[in-house]
């Protein structure tokens, strides 16, 4: 029996730390790429507005969403990833656009719009800062999400059929709860090595984005009238 030590045995320690690093590497391309993201989304945004694009039918808009995702899910391990990102990215931003036109020629609609761009911006500070201070591992909420997010999608495709403002109060809050869970969620998988894709990662983080952002700018507007 061979009792020396395996020079290629790597110690608890060294192994803890290779998974630091690329944890740290995930989450820099992360918020690299969404920075990126959000810039493509605000350039298509602001061609919509500015050619006067008309309001998207939202099932277009969900059609094309989910066309695009799983593109962007296909290419996730290659260069072609990216732009997938950039295309689901620009997609919501541009059908966006005409949403705040809309708001735009409403008196005081801007400060709406503004005050849940706000919202959303602290939303995920505080969020992410929870996740990377506390290092706690928040994997403990994947099914309560998961499932969230499932029924507050199908009551918001009722909500397009039944124009019932207290679903749609109800739909646009449990979307603010679930996004802003999923904002933790996402980054303390990242931290803890359950997420090494930055590309999925960069998706999940700008749709809970945009979903806080729509869903603020809804309640905003039907306390407002």
């Amino acid at each position: 029996m061979n009792n020396r030590m395996d020079p290629y045995a790597v110690s608890h320690s060294q192994a803890t730390s290779v998974r630091g690093e690329q944890a740290a590497r995930v989450l820099k391309n992360t918020y690299m790429l969404l920075g990126l993201s959000l810039m493509v989304a605000t350039g298509a945004a602001w061609f919509a507005m500015v050619n006067q694009i008309s309001y998207i039918n939202p099932l277009m808009t969900i059609l094309v969403y989910f066309g695009l995702l799983f593109a962007t899910n296909a290419l996730r391990n290659s260069a072609w990833g990216i732009l997938a990102v950039f295309g689901l990215t620009g997609w919501l931003g541009f059908t966006t656009g005409p949403i705040i036109n809309m708001y735009a020629q409403v008196q005081g609609g801007m400060d709406i719009v503004t005050l849940a761009l706000g919202g959303t911006a602290g939303i995920f500070v505080v969020m992410s800062a929870i996740a990377l201070v506390t290092r706690k591992d928040f994997s403990f909420l994947t099914n309560f999400i998961m499932t969230g997010i499932l029924v507050a999608f199908l009551a918001s495709l009722a909500g397009l059929f039944f124009q019932i403002p207290a679903l749609h109060l109800a739909v646009s809050a449990a979307f603010v709860l679930l996004s802003s869970l999923l904002i933790l969620w996402q980054t303390s998988a990242i931290i803890h090595g359950g997420e090494t894709n930055y590309i999925m990662a960069t998706v999940t983080l700008f749709v809970s984005l945009y979903n806080l952002f729509m869903s603020l700018l809804s309640i905003l507007s039907l306390g407002d009238d």
